[in-house]
């Protein structure tokens, strides 16, 4: 999961520019710490010949999402790869950037439910309400919120455009006494 320092490439032994690929790269001088520093005339963008901060890796990313998935908190995802918790919470907000809205399917059959959840305590309860596809095994919509109408009815609205052709819930208005 986690890579090695010598898994990674020396600029000086590919010759090639990190960013573009190309070859038309040039040494420009070195860091303070005596690191040898690149010039790409191609892409123009600067690098160094070997990043030693782990942030820098490949794999961090993929190593982040996979942490997050197995419910590790900031501090000891970031104490495991090796990075700041800052730079952690800069690089979750980058990749929770580049998440999508999954894409709804017109005529399909949908299931809703909903789960309880806590946020800080057990004082204050909320409600995961969530649609899924009964055919592809995708989430279809989701809202977070308190007990009510308002919360079924964000995740309701989101299904019927997809026009469904059928809605499976055992969710019911009586039995969790909601409030509009």
């Amino acid at each position: 999961m986690i890579e090695d320092h010598s898994s990674c490439i020396r600029v000086s032994d590919t010759k090639i520019c990190c960013s573009c690929y190309s070859k038309h790269i040039i040494k420009n001088g070195t860091t303070r710490t005596g690191k040898q520093q690149y010039f790409c005339k191609n892409c123009h963008k600067r690098f160094i010949e070997y990043y030693t901060y782990n942030a820098y890796r490949r794999t961090t990313n993929s190593n982040i999402i996979q942490l997050t998935k197995e419910g590790l908190g900031i501090r000891s995802t970031a104490r495991i790869l090796k990075i700041s918790p800052t730079t952690l919470l800069k690089r979750i907000i980058r990749i929770a950037g580049k998440i999508y809205q999954p894409k709804n399917y017109t005529h399909q059959q949908y299931e809703l439910d909903e789960m309880r959840i806590f946020i800080r305590k057990k004082a204050n309860p909320q409600w995961l309400v969530y649609a899924i596809n009964k055919n592809t095994k995708t989430i279809a919509a989701f809202y977070i919120g308190k007990r009510t109408n308002k919360t079924l009815n964000a995740v309701i609205k989101t299904v019927m455009h997809s026009k469904p052709q059928k809605i499976y819930t055992e969710l019911s208005i009586s039995d969790s006494k909601r409030n509009s």
